[in-house]
């Protein structure tokens, strides 16, 4: 029975890059966080992949590998317009179950659309709406399976455009020519564990029973995959949040101790944002440096739980001085801050002595972010961020999806702090 449609949308950033701007449309380009030489890209054109490369290439790689490559600085905001349109699309024609990555979406299927004739006629409409309503150079491969984990193998064997249907009777028999890298959860280090337990193809994966699996795993997870390999619809639990933060790598001219400080400040006041927007408190702070001669330094501190940005910054600035003599004279290269220890707000208990002062703090900070959200990110921001309230920008996490509205400006609000009151009634006239 067919339960799940993959769509796995092709060369995402890069594919909007070109529906975009027309004069990039069928030239090879890659998308990089900032324009610079050593800079890896984080989306490779289709036509770039027809030269060899991949993911994560070195600018200045690229440039060897292709002459001519178009190089283009990532918009984020750009790609999250898209995949809510995208989504918005998919969702007239079948539910959208999971929203899996900014380029993935899992569809359930039911009813007549579980059949295969149908299923497959629905991924063609699919791909046919996203065409006319969102654009033509928005491809995307689909697949079709009995659950998530088979549809998804499904969408990643035919690139770009491609259809692909799993059903249960096809089961081993179709995927035993597949890699053992090509199924979701099986990485490097996870498919040398099984080639030394002796699974070295499809075929015996698919024979292992549960308990070897979850033996070979080491957890659970083995016996999930045993589940969903077999056509299974055992559910993943949905990780709880257990962090919020941020890292940057400085541009060279922030390679200093002064101004990777300011950094750390603005990724902490970034990251404090996003933990009141989701009703968390956090109870501890890690902060990390890396230096340009590749040593790493990083610390930590737990406190009370809190929402607090002055807390906070006390906190890093207690960390930033526990620094070793020996690194204050190294040249920082990345920073990143981590709030930790998370506690929903329903959880929290108020400090008995300091309760008024914290109500008092909590609508403070609630007025800072309502006038970020209004007037555009850094409107108000605290001192120790100053000067560097143009670095960090938003960025796209394969787990994380951001909202503009948020870390940008949420232009629902017309840059007004209170929604504009209607116009009074004329009085009737007769």
């Amino acid at each position: 029975m067919l339960r799940a449609l993959a769509i796995d949308f092709n060369s995402f950033f890069a594919s909007v890059e070109q529906q975009d701007r027309p004069e990039l449309r069928g030239k090879p380009l890659i998308v990089v966080p900032v324009l610079a030489e050593t800079t890896g890209s984080i989306a490779v054109s289709i036509e770039a992949k027809q030269f060899g490369l991949k993911r994560n290439v070195r600018v200045a790689e690229a440039r060897q590998q292709c002459p001519g490559i178009i190089v283009v600085e990532a918009r984020p905001e750009l790609y999250i317009q898209y995949h809510r349109k995208l989504k918005e699309v998919v969702e007239t024609l079948v539910h959208v179950k999971k929203i899996q990555s900014i380029d993935e979406l899992e569809c359930e299927l039911s009813g007549d659309l579980a059949e295969p004739a149908r299923a497959l006629k629905l991924a063609e409409e699919i791909r046919q709406k996203i065409y006319q309503k969102v654009g033509r150079h928005l491809r995307c491969s689909i697949g079709i399976g009995p659950n998530w984990f088979i549809a998804k193998l499904a969408s990643d064997l035919q690139k770009p455009d491609g259809l692909v249907l799993f059903d249960e009777a096809d089961i081993p028999g179709k995927l035993l020519h597949i890699e053992l890298g090509d199924f979701t959860g099986i990485g490097e280090n996870m498919e040398k564990r099984l080639r030394a337990a002796g699974i070295d193809n499809v075929e015996k994966l698919y024979a292992a029973s549960s308990a070897r699996l979850r033996a070979v795993w080491g957890s659970v997870e083995g016996a999930r995959f045993h589940d969903w390999l077999h056509g299974g619809v055992q559910e993943r639990e949905a990780p709880r949040q257990s962090t919020i933060g941020h890292s940057h790598v400085l541009p060279p001219e922030k390679r200093n101790a002064p101004a990777a400080l300011a950094v750390l400040h603005r990724l902490l006041q970034k990251a404090a944002m996003r933990l009141r927007h989701d009703q968390l408190y956090a109870g501890g702070l890690s902060l990390s440096v890396g230096y340009r001669d590749g040593t790493d330094w990083s610390a930590d501190l737990r406190f009370n739980e809190t929402q607090d940005t002055l807390h906070f910054t006390h906190v890093l600035n207690e960390l930033w001085s526990r620094r070793p003599k020996s690194h204050q004279s190294l040249a920082p290269k990345q920073v990143g801050i981590i709030l930790h220890q998370l506690l929903a707000s329903a959880l929290h208990t108020g400090d008995l002595f300091e309760g008024k002062k914290e109500e008092t703090r909590s609508r403070l900070l609630g007025a800072v972010d309502t006038l970020n959200q209004t007037f555009g990110k850094n409107s108000v921001y605290f001192g120790g961020a100053h000067g560097a309230t143009a670095y960090a920008p938003m960025r796209i996490a394969f787990t994380r999806i951001p909202d503009p509205e948020i870390e940008e400006i949420d232009a629902k609000r017309g840059r007004r702090l209170r929604p504009k009151k209607p116009a009074p009634t004329p009085p009737f006239e007769e």
